[in-house]
């Protein structure tokens, strides 16, 4: 029987196309998924769902899509599906992630062009017969220095046609290698440096805890005066009512925006403003990157359905069925080891290499490494997957080196992600026991033995007495629970380590009590 699949969004019809000449059952109804009552009722029965933005795939409409084992978005966001409640069911989530980067870029440069010379005003002005010549007095961006916050796919095409327009380019990305940044022609600078020197800037850096609000009073305050801003990444990187203070004020000149904490946005403070450009989210809306993102999501889906193939998914490895049963543990923890280092670096990444000793250096490096990076990458760019991990990070000159071995010392496995940054070296390793639960058992050449747990602390501190009582003290009198304590170090009074389990988050205030321990050198929350 062919595999069924029910479109919910309007795609185009070459998509349509593809899937019935590769084999695949279509029923395409694009208006479906704007009625959550009609498209529950729909779904049962098809195997794969293929969705836009307006289609919103929640844990309640995937109860009733019993025999669903794909989701694919035809775009790079997947903010309207609930991953968490697909992986649970087993269906895979696929996007499109690179399929209307140069689309995007465009929008950003146009918008940039627009507000330097109050093109949307000005047209506003003539078409009401005011001729206003002299009201409307713009800058030349020859010469100009662009502040590009988030240097990947979208933000290098904004600076190499920025580069071609004769403007000088400075970027911020913690994940930007100084080699790749030569490539490009942009200067890496630090994000303060990049606020005080900017006379534009423009924002491509995905929405993560890190990044949630990174224009805010604070920042605009680090800016020189009469800088223009320019946002098509997300919403919620912007301040709103930061910014809309600071362009009255005149310390922000002017701004060009896309995208917006609440859409659809049909009332914000910036719409007042005559210095703002605002538009409805444009910066995908083109023919060729509609027809591009439409065509690969086909292509993704047909193969999953009909071959097993696995691309671009945001919730599983490519992995083939022989391999899983074995591979899968080893997955979770090199993801996991990846997540680790990623929690803990701050600066630019040139190398990372993959160590695989003893059995699980036999088994599907590719896969491993891809994990591994997708650990690593994921605090910074929340929107990696184990297939774009590798892409994301040759992008950033990022070097990845695999090393296998056939012994592994004390272990049957063991697997080592070593991270090289512009400061430091840093190696974490794991292994995973019979139990198949994956552990850390060496970090900067320290032993111990540790599971992952969701919530954890790590410190590196003096190894003197009285350490692990009053920070137990700590935790105990802010009614925390310490689940479990690890400690491991190098001799005797000097370098130490603990990785500490508890129950519930660490609150920022309880965070700084903990380093402001006598013994306490380094304190991190971490995630698993």
């Amino acid at each position: 029987m062919a595999p069924r699949v029910l479109i919910s969004d309007a795609l185009s019809p070459a998509a349509v196309q593809i899937f019935k000449d590769r084999g695949v059952e279509v029923d395409f109804q694009p208006n479906l998924g704007k009625d959550k009552e009609k498209l529950a009722a729909a779904i049962d029965g098809f195997d794969g769902l293929a969705v836009r933005s307006a289609t919103k795939v929640t844990a309640k409409l995937l109860e009733q899509a019993k025999g669903l084992k794909v989701v694919g978005r035809a775009g790079i966001g997947v903010d309207n599906v609930d991953i968490p409640a697909a992986t649970a069911r087993g269906i895979i989530v696929m996007n499109t992630p690179f399929g209307n980067s140069i689309t995007t870029a465009e929008h950003a440069v146009t918008l940039m062009l627009s507000l330097a010379r109050q093109i949307p005003e000005a047209d506003a002005s003539t078409r009401a017969g005011k001729w206003e010549k002299n009201k409307f007095l713009g800058v030349e961006i020859f010469g100009k220095t662009l502040g590009v916050i988030g240097c990947g796919n979208v933000g290098s095409i904004v600076a190499d046609r920025a580069i071609g327009l004769k403007m000088k380019v400075i970027a911020y990305d913690p994940y930007l290698s100084p080699e790749r940044a030569l490539d490009l022609g942009v200067e890496k600078v630090d994000l303060d440096e990049l606020w005080r020197r900017a006379d534009f800037i423009t924002l491509h850096t995905p929405l993560t805890d890190r990044t949630r609000n990174i224009v805010n009073v604070d920042t605009l305050k680090l800016t020189r005066k009469g800088v223009r801003l320019i946002n098509c990444a997300r919403g919620e990187l912007v301040d709103e009512a930061a910014l809309c203070a600071a362009l009255k004020s005149g310390q922000v000149a002017g701004a060009a925006i896309d995208v917006f904490a609440e859409e659809p946005a049909t009332a914000s403070p910036l719409f007042a403003l005559p210095n703002v450009v605002c538009t409805p989210h444009l910066g995908a809306s083109t023919r060729e990157a509609q027809e591009n993102v439409a065509l690969q999501v086909a292509e993704q889906m047909s193969d999953y359905l009909l071959r097993g193939a696995i691309s671009n998914a945001v919730n599983f490895p490519s992995i083939s069925a022989e391999e899983a049963p074995k591979l899968k543990p080893f997955v979770a923890l090199a993801e996991k080891l990846g997540s680790f280092a990623g929690q803990l670096t701050e600066t630019g990444i040139s190398r990372v290499q993959l160590t695989y000793e003893g059995v699980v250096a036999q088994m599907n490096a590719r896969a491993l490494t891809s994990s591994a990076l997708a650990g690593l990458l994921r605090p910074m760019l929340q929107n990696v997957n184990v297939v774009s991990a590798p892409i994301l990070a040759k992008e950033r000159g990022i070097v990845v080196e695999e090393t296998r071995r056939e012994a592994a010392g004390d272990y049957e496995s063991l697997v080592t992600v070593t991270v090289t940054t512009e400061r430091q070296a840093r190696h974490v390793s794991g292994t995973v026991f019979a139990d198949g639960r994956p552990r850390i058992v060496n970090i900067k050449g320290i032993r111990m033995d540790a599971e992952f747990g969701p919530s954890m602390i790590y410190i590196t501190n003096l190894d003197k007495p009285g350490f692990i009582g009053k920070f137990s003290s700590t935790l105990g009198d802010a009614g925390i629970n310490i689940a479990t304590f690890h400690v491991g170090r190098e001799a005797a009074g000097g370098s130490a380590i603990a990785l500490i389990e508890i129950d519930g988050e660490l609150p920022p205030e309880v965070l700084a009590k903990v380093r402001a321990l006598p013994q306490v050198q380094q304190a991190r929350p971490l995630r698993f």
